[in-house]
């Protein structure tokens, strides 16, 4: 069998396609040999490696990381996101350090299905702008109850955002289906036949030039759904390079995350905050003194 395709059935996470681009950059090894082609034939008892580099170590990075934990017991880990953080590896394998690598530091769990995956013990996400709370399981079974508790709405989240025109009505029910954009698939978009897409706002504060600090409260978990649904009604996220206007951070924040975490013997409610980000704070306040 082809060498590509006999690495994209044992690792079907990935694609074929990735395992080309892996085996012509020289991270594969047939019979202790590096080989270079995607084309080689190889049988199922030769002893071949693959060389991820997202299999990185990442000792330091873990190592500073570990100060952003709000919470921790046996099932989950609740952390603190700075922007800029990938939350987990897109597809791509590029070398860089996710908030995966460090949840895959913190499981103990011996479950070969679980802790193979590059999206290890992730349950939702925050995109690599957005800073804030993030829980994430350390094991199987707590990664499926909290799953269920994102899809079935039982997670509750708020958000803070700085946005560069504040919104007409000080608060509002957005309810808009959100869909991809056909002419930019990395891109979202209002769709009359997009997903549900459901967001409760009000201005918290508004600033002599125009923008405003809101509060957001996703009742959906669409990609993009808050920048997107902002936008649509004239109050860009400030920083947003996709939606609004280049120009610094992404001002988003995660402040709040209620959800149920799972016990032994019994299951807990619980609310974890993480404060704004001392560049976001600082921004409020050049605001406020800005006439």
């Amino acid at each position: 069998m082809r060498l590509d395709i006999f690495l994209a059935q044992k690792y079907p996470e990935y694609s074929r396609a990735t395992f080309q681009k892996l085996i012509e950059a020289g991270r594969v090894e047939a019979a202790g040999q590096t080989v270079t082609s995607p084309s080689v034939n190889v049988a199922e008892n030769d002893d071949i490696k693959v060389h991820f580099p997202h299999q990185k170590t990442f000792a330091k990075e873990i190592e500073d990381f570990a100060k952003n934990v709000i919470y921790e017991d046996d099932n989950v880990v609740v952390i603190n996101k700075p922007a800029g953080v990938l939350t987990h590896m897109k597809g791509s394998l590029a070398n860089e350090f996710t908030v995966a690598d460090f949840v895959r530091s913190r499981i103990t769990a011996n479950d070969d299905s679980f802790t193979k995956s590059n999206r290890l013990g992730i349950v939702h996400r925050l995109d690599r702008g957005t800073s804030g709370v993030l829980i994430a399981a350390k094991n199987s079974e707590s990664a499926k109850f909290l799953t269920k508790q994102f899809q079935d709405r039982k997670a509750k989240k708020t958000y803070i955002a700085l946005v560069a025109k504040a919104p007409k009505v000080s608060a509002a029910h957005i309810d808009l289906p959100i869909g991809r954009n056909p002419k930019k698939p990395a891109e979202f978009r209002i769709d009359p036949k997009g997903k549900s897409a459901i967001t409760d706002y009000k201005t918290l504060e508004v600033f002599d030039d125009g923008s405003a600090l809101v509060e957001l409260k996703p009742l959906t978990g669409r990609t993009h759904q808050l920048r997107v649904h902002m936008a649509h009604i004239g109050a860009p996220i400030v920083g947003d390079v996709v939606y609004g206007r280049a120009g610094g951070r992404m001002f988003l924040h995660a402040a709040e995350l209620e959800i149920t975490i799972p016990r032994e013997n019994d299951n807990e409610r619980k609310a974890f905050m993480a404060p704004l980000p001392n560049d976001f704070q600082a921004e409020i306040e050049r605001r406020r003194k800005s006439k």
